[in-house]
């Protein structure tokens, strides 16, 4: 038995079918393709009418309630079973978005079961528009699935935006005619033509490429990381390598996608070099030098380091400087030229061992010898104070009012600071000597107070 609803030779277009544009252009392109698109909405309007269509859409929208009210019941049940399950952080992860995903998931499955079984019982014509929200629903709900990997959240909804309205214009047989009439609004000058498809595709392009760069640069870099036989600097050296060489390679294929000539980009080069070489002086400076440091390996991220007043350890070496974390908890971002052409102090360059010297005197009642004996043990009750080399004391002067001695003393984790090392030791110093009585001086000076009398002379 004929379908008493399918549409016959003199109907208008229905939706869902496809048409080919001839090939026109300037605004008749536009006008043509604006004509088609307006057919069929017509053919659409004119399809609501008809009975089935519109219990069709009746019952869509009582799937859509359905769905909303499957998932307000079985969420607190699932979550729960979540909360008790005690699932890893994987798990965890994939449970959260199927839950953010709920009331797509009971719509994919109830309108699925309703459209086989009235596919079954009906003429298909009847389940026709129910069938386009089934695969809607299904390709939006995996478009959502692929895009949750993407870490960007502005690129992830540009290209989750883009995938819901491409696949529904595919389901819907829509894409021929609305990219008919992108195509066709166009500028054109020159031999060179842009219209509106042409910079939505590159835009989704590029998204996309970009997305699958990074993730190749992230996995690159955690293998890097991973490698306990390459340096710390060969590993930030070749990461910066892989992305550049990542993002690179993703903005040429994008750019050859859409048709862009790359032969063009021999006079964009020279213009750069030519802006490199006159206006960029000091980042191509600090672009090379980075490289030379990344290779020389003079310095690399945890080492400690000193350079003019800044004294702290190197967090990250990029591309055009380097982050170094102070003591109190400032973040200075150092340029690489100034690691090449200044003095720079390298704490834990080719050796842990930091030697310190504190200075103090003691009273002239004092044994020098036992002084001496004294401060080589009093750092050794310190507990970073290395034993080997040992502790060593010298008298350095002899003051106004004290004896002055240097004490000396090794310490192998120069990262754990030096200051209040330091003051261990002083502290452990002053202990030893108030314990053997012997005397700190200060400087002391006589006042003598004399009367008038006083102060005359013998002949006066």
């Amino acid at each position: 038995m004929a379908d008493p609803e399918s549409p016959t030779s003199t109907e208008p277009l229905e939706i869902g079918e496809r048409t080919v544009a001839p090939v026109a252009e300037g605004a008749d392109a536009v006008v043509e393709q604006a004509s088609m698109l307006a057919d069929i909405f017509t053919s659409f309007l004119t399809r609501l009418q008809q009975p089935w269509t519109l219990y069709q859409m009746g019952i869509i929208l009582a799937l859509i309630i359905a769905a909303y009210l499957l998932k307000v019941t079985c969420r607190p049940s699932i979550r729960t079973h979540i909360a008790k399950a005690g699932y890893s952080k994987t798990a965890l992860r994939i449970w959260a978005v199927i839950i953010a995903r709920l009331d797509l998931i009971f719509f994919m499955m109830v309108s699925w079961s309703t459209y086989f079984v009235m596919s079954a019982a009906t003429w298909p014509s009847r389940s026709y528009f129910i069938n386009i929200a089934a695969e809607i629903a299904t390709a939006w709900f995996f478009i959502a699935i692929f895009t949750r990997l993407i870490s960007n959240q502005s690129v992830r909804a540009l290209i989750r935006t883009f995938g819901w309205a491409y696949a529904a214009l595919v389901i819907t047989g829509l894409w021929g005619n609305v990219s008919g009439l992108l195509d066709s609004l166009a500028f054109e000058t020159s031999g060179f033509r842009l219209s509106v498809l042409m910079l939505l595709t590159a835009l989704f392009t590029l998204a996309l490429l970009f997305v699958i760069a990074g993730f190749l640069t992230k996995t690159t870099s955690s293998r890097l990381n991973a490698a306990a036989d390459i340096s710390p600097s060969i590993k930030v050296l070749l990461q910066k390598i892989a992305q550049i060489s990542f993002y690179g390679l993703a903005a040429l294929i994008g750019m050859k996608t859409i048709g862009f000539d790359l032969s063009n980009l021999a006079l964009l080069t020279g213009a750069i070099g030519l802006g490199l070489g006159f206006g960029l002086q000091k980042i191509v400076s600090n672009l090379v030098s980075g490289v030379i440091i990344l290779l020389d390996k003079s310095i690399k991220p945890g080492d400690v380091i000193s350079l003019d007043e800044t004294f702290g350890w190197i967090t990250s070496l990029g591309a055009r400087y380097a982050s170094i974390t102070t003591r109190d908890g400032r973040e200075y971002l150092v340029p690489n030229e100034d690691f090449i052409t200044h003095k720079v102090v390298n704490w834990t360059h080719s050796s842990d061992f930091v030697r310190l010297d504190i200075h103090f005197g003691v009273s002239y009642d004092s044994d020098p010898h036992e002084v001496k004996r004294i401060a080589t043990e009093a750092p050794k009750t310190v507990n970073r104070v290395v034993t080997n080399p040992a502790p060593v004391c010298h008298i350095i002067n002899f003051g106004d009012s004290s004896i002055d001695f240097k004490l000396r003393f090794w310490i192998k984790d120069p990262t754990a600071g030096l200051t209040n090392i330091r003051g261990n030791v002083y502290l452990a110093l002053w202990d030893a000597l108030k314990e053997n009585n012997i005397e700190i001086p200060y400087p002391r000076r006589d006042v003598h107070m004399y009367t008038p009398e006083q102060n005359k002379l013998p002949n006066d």
